[in-house]
């Protein structure tokens, strides 16, 4: 019944996508005049539809990677920025926009420098010599993700402020309004095969939140497993950053409302995640390509309403993961 809920709460968001906007004037569009109306349809089919497809992409993948992630770190506060995976495809989109190497370059730049971050956090983990595996990696992530800031801000710093540092910065806030069918379809097929294998591999993602002596009682190859799930939610995750700039609070708070949803069945946690991720993105969108006479970077609207709710669940007590 719960996910037949949250499948209809899915229906109806992108419902709202379609027909809410500024044309002709701010709010809903009549339903019944759309196929008399020729620049309706052309908003529709060349606008809205291609960034509602991004929109649902988006946050399905960063939910179900943030998911994962708590899963395998057993950390309520954990998603892909921890280990470095955002900042790098942050760098190498802003290489690309200082650079002037175009669209086309910058997705693969992005996607490029977010698969090596992930590289350096597991290669600088596997060097030091105290805490266990997990406690290793996380700390090395943190250490890559401080690395590449610095090197974005460094970036920023030397950019021209009339042509490129615009540009640069309203990148890193995040967006979709740039997103066109040809577009998308460079960034789907990655990012539809990163979420397929996550949901795929979610029971042993499950086995890999026990503890490590008793995941490894039971037969798993906690390193192996755990490198490959990584990997998979890197993937995915750099491809639709590289399409969409950084989008933050999504991987860290949608885990927590499918598990509060789901209750204590895990089995259907990721589901409910990549579920929830893209309602939140596309409700979040929506209201920041129409609110305003501006379009509001899609990055403030998710922070905004990310913390608001973040700090609700603290107040309840809501935020928990526990170990098997």
């Amino acid at each position: 019944m719960r996910k037949i809920l949250a499948v209809f709460l899915l229906l109806a968001i992108c419902v709202f996508a379609v027909t809410f906007g500024r044309y002709p004037k701010p709010g809903f569009i009549n339903i019944m005049a759309i196929p008399e109306d020729e620049i309706a349809l052309k908003i529709i089919f060349l606008v809205r539809l291609p960034r509602i497809a991004a929109a649902l992409l988006l946050g399905a993948v960063l939910g179900a990677s943030g998911s994962a992630m708590q899963y395998v770190f057993a950390n309520p506060l954990v998603d892909a920025g921890f280990l470095g995976v955002s900042q790098g495809a942050s760098f190498g989109a802003a290489l690309a926009i200082l650079t002037s190497l175009g669209p086309m370059n910058m997705f693969f730049l992005a996607f490029a420098f977010a698969i090596l971050a992930l590289g350096f956090s597991v290669l600088l983990s596997s060097q030091l010599r105290f805490g266990g595996a997990v406690l290793r990696l996380l700390l090395s992530g943190m250490a890559v993700s401080a690395f590449f800031s610095a090197m974005v801000a460094l970036l920023k710093y030397g950019a021209d402020p009339v042509k490129e540092l615009p540009e640069l910065t309203y990148w890193l806030m995040g967006g979709l309004s740039a997103i066109k069918w040809a577009s998308l379809s460079i960034v789907a097929p990655l990012a539809v095969m990163s979420l397929v294998a996550l949901l795929l591999l979610r029971w042993r993602i499950l086995l890999l939140s026990m503890d490590e002596a008793s995941a490894i009682s039971i037969g798993i190859n906690t390193r192996l497993e755990r490198a490959i799930v990584l990997f998979v939610s890197a993937a995915g995750v750099a491809a639709v950053t590289a399409m969409a700039g950084v989008v933050s609070w999504v991987g860290l708070i949608v885990p927590h409302a499918a598990r509060l949803f789901f209750g204590k069945d895990d089995s259907n946690t990721m589901i409910g995640a990549a579920l929830f991720g893209a309602v939140f993105v596309l409700f979040c969108d929506t209201l920041s390509r129409s609110i305003f006479p501006g379009e509001l970077p899609l990055g403030i609207s998710t922070s905004l309403f990310g913390t608001l709710i973040f700090v609700a669940m603290l107040i309840k007590r809501r935020v928990r993961v526990e170990r098997g």
